[in-house]
């Protein structure tokens, strides 16, 4: 139904969607159900008085505007939106007072409450609905209505079923949305701690061939020197390959233990990505410098806060498509920029996501400064030590 929450209305900026996207919100299936009605509305129209008739269709093609329209502004133009569920309810209304002897506009209320019921608080969309209600029943009381308020009752209670099943429907895309934002969040968990996990297995590895194999290759090689000394067995050939032997393979262990102190640290750049992953929209887009690496896992972990926080402002407050990431080394600190393509309404105002971010980033003994692009969208910019 126009205004139903879905994950693809949470997370999409609808002035920015083709045709076919548009297209495919419109013939949701809520929406069918909302054009169904309308149509069967529609044709118990040739029952009223003919006089009435051009006011009513065109009551009804406003209600059909508003119906489609809703949906469409709802993320970008929320007020343009509420007003336009306040123009069904009107049109619902006077066609109700055109003829209330037909007894069919009133179903037009009840696909307006699942709207508001969606869309509105529920203390807000309850008190529409009584308001509605209450003017149906002055409508059918002038008219000479035999029970007004049986009626009023009887279409009451399929507004509460309505609203009640936009009410959980909505509960329902929530969840399933904070679930996707959950598991986003344990994936990119799981790759850190398991890249964590091998950078501690490698430093392990390195110790225990440094002072392990090490050791005695050393002792060997002072062993054949001893041996080499000997004069029973200076000219024996073989004694000087075991001694060459001896040699290269310390060297050869030294440069793996090297090599293994010196991986590349923990792999940011997948767990980024599988943050980023389950998100439908926005998009990231990486970029991790050569020369950034990562050591500390209490780093690691607040870089990977940032980039949560920043995704999920992107989805809700920006309607933005993409989110750059960025991180560059500058002497002994990681600097990370983050910048998406959305746009910033009104002024930066910390909330507890925001400030959340100072916090944690402060903890770690980093900064945060926030910014505008000329093109008016947010950037973040973070230093934390290395």
């Amino acid at each position: 139904m126009s205004g139903m929450p879905r994950t693809s209305s949470l997370l999409s900026r609808r002035s920015g969607l083709p045709l076919r996207e548009r297209l495919r919100t419109l013939l949701h299936p809520f929406n069918l159900a909302g054009l169904f009605t309308w149509g069967a509305v529609a044709l118990s129209m040739r029952w009223m008085h003919a006089a009435s008739l051009p006011a009513a269709w065109t009551l009804l093609v406003v209600y059909l505007v508003a119906l489609l329209a809703t949906d469409l502004l709802r993320e970008d133009y929320p007020r343009t939106a509420n007003a336009l569920l306040w123009l069904e309810a009107a049109t619902a209304l006077l066609l109700v007072w055109l003829d209330p002897s037909i007894g069919t506009a009133q179903v037009l209320l009840v696909v307006w409450t699942a709207q508001i019921a969606a869309a509105w608080a529920p203390r807000r969309a309850l008190l529409a609905v009584l308001l509605a209600d209450a003017v149906v029943y002055a409508i059918l009381a002038a008219a000479g209505q035999r029970s007004p308020l049986l009626i009023v009752a009887m279409y009451a209670g399929f507004q509460a079923f309505a609203a009640l099943c936009a009410f959980y429907a909505v509960a329902a895309e929530r969840a399933r949305d904070q679930l996707v934002r959950v598991n986003a969040d344990l994936l990119a968990t799981r790759a850190l701690l398991a890249d964590s996990a091998r950078d501690a297995e490698r430093l392990r590895v390195a110790r225990e061939l440094h002072d392990v194999a090490g050791h005695k290759l050393t002792a060997l090689t002072l062993n054949l020197r001893a041996l080499a000394a000997d004069p029973a067995f200076v000219h024996r050939h073989e004694l000087k390959i075991a001694q060459q032997m001896g040699t290269e393979l310390l060297g050869d262990i030294r440069s793996v233990v090297q090599a293994l102190r010196d991986a590349s640290g923990l792999d940011l750049g997948t767990a980024l990505r599988a943050l980023a992953a389950p998100l439908p929209r926005p998009a990231l887009q990486l970029a991790i410098a050569d020369d950034v690496q990562i050591r500390d896992p209490a780093v690691a972990e607040a870089v990977l806060r940032l980039v949560q926080e920043a995704l999920t402002n992107s989805a809700r407050h920006a309607d933005a498509d993409t989110v750059r990431v960025a991180l560059a080394r500058e002497g002994r600190r990681l600097n990370v920029r983050v910048e998406d393509d959305g746009y910033v309404r009104g002024q930066i105002r910390e909330g507890n996501g925001l400030s959340g971010m100072r916090e944690r980033l402060a903890a770690a003994g980093g900064t945060l400064a926030l910014s505008t692009t000329a093109r008016g969208a947010l950037r973040i910019d973070a230093s934390l030590p290395l």
